[in-house]
Order: structure tokens, then C-alpha cells, then sequence
């Protein structure tokens, strides 16, 4: 029984940090953590744990990208044969990150106990004054594991960028994240334009783990939406894309769900059309009941026979579980602008889907290679 608690306790710790409740799940969730400080300090741990996981991934997918760059230089002789010693400098900067890798597989050990301990602490099981210092002792020890892994992960981001400046390869600093999907197999895509406008580095990231660059087609900074474009010679244009885009507005109560990057992976939310206007009443928004967070922005909204209706907004109010989203009739209106340009003339936008009748997991499974991460110096 204490177990199958724990279980849900840690499972509802987990939805809540993805953003994955519905608006009364988090309320009462929320509601728990202020008459609770075990299950507060429990949430507080968990995010902290995982965003340092997650800036260590970062940093070892930066570490292969590097290690890829020195390759290619050297295979196109555009290094010196006698200067790739300097690979040397890399195995060390790997031997450097498996020692990290063996620290982060401690904190997990640590973590995992810790966890236990934390959800043992919020039972009703009466507790004594030594199990509390005993917990107050492990919580300490984790955190100085986190700052000791955050410590060695900087040592090596140094390293690695002393490399890159010897050998005169630019080191990018992302600034702004947000989600993007296609609106045109060959490329074009539509994202936040808060992402991309000030921007001299676009980069695109899909679920598979491949990157690719981009450049700014066309801003619209009052709804914050850019139309962006890929430019690599890594980059396949798709046949086709497996949704339409819907051209009319779409009905109050419709279900929806979105794709969008909250964090390193896509994330799957649900919902319904809550409000035909959006911000202020305006008429080329809507109104949205679904979970999102910062990352989401950019991202589709889809409607349950996998058409888009609309792009989730970044506009910030200060009503509480409020999200808006531009109706997909925009992205016509946009893309008519962009034809303009002799060079986008040829623009087909698909209105008919064909994911409808299929399952949620069926859909998504379809959509998401075309949904990205998308960010921006």
C-alpha cells in the first residue's frame, strides 16, 4: 500500500514539473504544496536534479558536435595532418566527461534515495525527530553532489570553448527556445518571432536528435510569428506533411492537443477550444483550456482530426491558466506575403489532412518528426 502511494505521489511530482495537468489538477496540486513542505521541498529537488541532468546532456551533445567539426576539417584538409595532436585535447575532454557521467550516475543512486526518503516523510507514518535530521543530513549531501556535477560540467564547457577559439570555430550561446513545425515540406516552417528577431544564428533540433540552420523569411512582431526557413545541406525536404492546415475558425468545446518543447523532448498536451477571440478580443486568436509552458510557444495546436488550427502564443497576461493561440487562418494571410518574393512563389499550403480517423498516439506518431525546437542567439 505505502508503496503504491509513493508511486502516485512521485507520478503526480512528475506531471506537474512537465507541465502535463489539466488547469484543476494543478490547482489542487498546487494547493497541496502550500499546506505541504515535504511535498514542496520534493518538487523543488526533483526540478533541480533534472535541469542539471539536462544541462549535462546538453553538454555532451555539444561535445560530439565538436568532436564531428574537428573531423570534417580534418578530412577536408583544412587542418594540418601534424597539428591533429590537438584530437588528443578532445580524448581528454571526454575522459573529462566520463568522469562527469559517473558523478551524474551517483546523484541518480543519491537522488533515488533521497526520493524514497522524501515520499516516506509525507505518510502518515509518525516520524521522530532523528528520522528528520537524518533527512535534513541527505538533502544536504545532495544538493553539494548537484554543485560539485555543476562545477565539473563548467570546468568543462571551459575547456571545450578554449578549444574551439585555438581553432578559430565560433561558439553559439542560445539566448531564446521555442517550438516551430512545417508549414511547407521543402523547409518553411513558423515559430515565435521573439526567437529569431534579433538573431544571427537560427538552429532547429527534431526529436531524432539531428540539428539543422535556419534564416528569418518574414516577421510579424505584434503576434509574435515568424516564418522561418531551413538552409543546411543535411536537410531532406519531405514529400509531403501528414496534416492540413484548416483555413476556417473552429468550434468552442472542439478537443485539441498540442506538440511542443517545454523541455529537451517533445511534449504532448490536451485540451478544448475554450474562446473563439483571443487576447482583448482579438479575432485572429483563440482562446485555449491546455497545459503549456515556456518552449510550448510556436508550437501547433491541433484538432482532433489532426488539422492545425492555430499557433500557441507566447502573449503573457495576468489571468492564471490562460493560454492563447493564432488561428490557423494567419499562417494563409502570412504566406500569401511571403509569395511575394518571387523566390517563394511556388508555396503550397496542404488544407486536407490525412490522420483523420486514426488514433491520438497514431497522430502524433506522424506529426511529431515535423514539429522541431527551435532556437536563437
Amino acid at each position: 500500500m505505502k508503496e503504491n502511494n509513493d508511486i502516485m505521489i512521485l507520478d503526480a511530482v512528475e506531471r506537474y514539473i512537465r507541465g502535463e495537468m489539466n488547469p484543476d489538477e494543478r490547482l489542487h496540486f498546487e494547493t497541496l504544496r502550500k499546506t505541504s513542505s515535504e511535498i514542496d521541498q520534493l518538487v523543488v529537488e526533483h526540478t533541480l536534479f533534472l535541469q542539471q541532468i539536462n544541462r549535462f546532456g546538453e553538454w555532451q551533445k555539444f561535445r560530439s558536435t565538436l568532436q564531428g567539426v574537428h573531423t570534417d576539417l580534418a578530412e577536408q584538409g583544412k587542418i594540418n595532418a601534424d597539428r591533429l595532436k590537438g584530437k588528443a585535447r578532445v580524448v581528454y575532454l571526454w575522459n573529462r566527461y566520463k568522469k562527469v557521467t559517473a558523478i551524474a550516475a551517483s546523484i541518480a543512486g543519491i537522488t533515488a534515495i533521497t526520493l524514497s526518503t522524501l515520499l516516506w516523510s509525507v505518510t502518515p507514518k509518525p516520524a521522530t525527530a532523528a528520522d528528520y535530521i537524518e533527512l535534513s543530513r541527505e538533502i544536504r549531501e545532495q544538493k553539494d553532489k548537484t554543485n560539485r556535477l555543476q562545477q565539473d560540467i563548467n570546468t568543462v564547457k571551459d575547456d571545450v570553448n578554449d578549444v574551439m577559439k585555438a581553432k578559430n570555430i565560433p561558439v553559439i550561446n542560445y539566448k531564446t527556445v521555442a517550438t516551430g513545425f512545417f508549414i511547407d515540406p521543402k523547409g518553411l516552417m513558423i515559430t515565435n518571432a521573439h526567437v529569431v528577431k534579433e538573431s544571427r544564428n537560427i538552429r532547429v533540433f527534431n526529436t531524432k536528435g539531428e540539428q539543422f540552420n535556419a534564416f528569418v523569411v518574414q516577421l510579424d512582431i505584434p503576434r509574435d510569428v515568424a516564418i522561418i526557413k531551413i538552409d543546411d545541406p543535411k536537410f531532406k525536404p519531405y514529400a509531403s506533411l501528414p496534416y492540413g492546415i484548416r483555413k476556417s475558425a473552429s468550434d468552442i468545446a472542439e478537443p485539441i492537443f498540442t506538440l511542443g518543447f517545454p523541455r529537451d523532448e517533445i511534449v504532448y498536451g490536451e485540451g478544448y477550444l475554450s474562446a473563439r477571440t483571443g487576447y482583448r478580443n482579438d479575432t485572429l486568436s483563440c482562446q485555449i483550456a491546455v497545459p503549456a509552458n515556456p518552449g510550448n510557444s510556436g508550437g501547433p495546436v491541433f484538432n482532433h482530426n489532426g488539422e492545425v488550427i492555430g499557433i500557441l502564443s507566447s502573449k503573457q497576461t495576468q489571468a492564471d491558466d490562460v493560454v492563447f493561440a493564432i488561428q490557423s487562418k494567419y499562417i494563409y494571410q502570412a504566406v500569401e506575403e511571403v509569395k511575394k518574393n518571387p523566390v517563394y512563389q511556388n508555396i503550397r499550403i496542404a488544407s486536407r489532412s490525412n490522420l483523420a480517423g486514426l488514433s491520438k498516439q497514431q497522430q502524433v506518431q506522424k506529426i511529431e518528426d515535423f514539429v522541431f525546437m527551435v532556437k536563437g542567439d
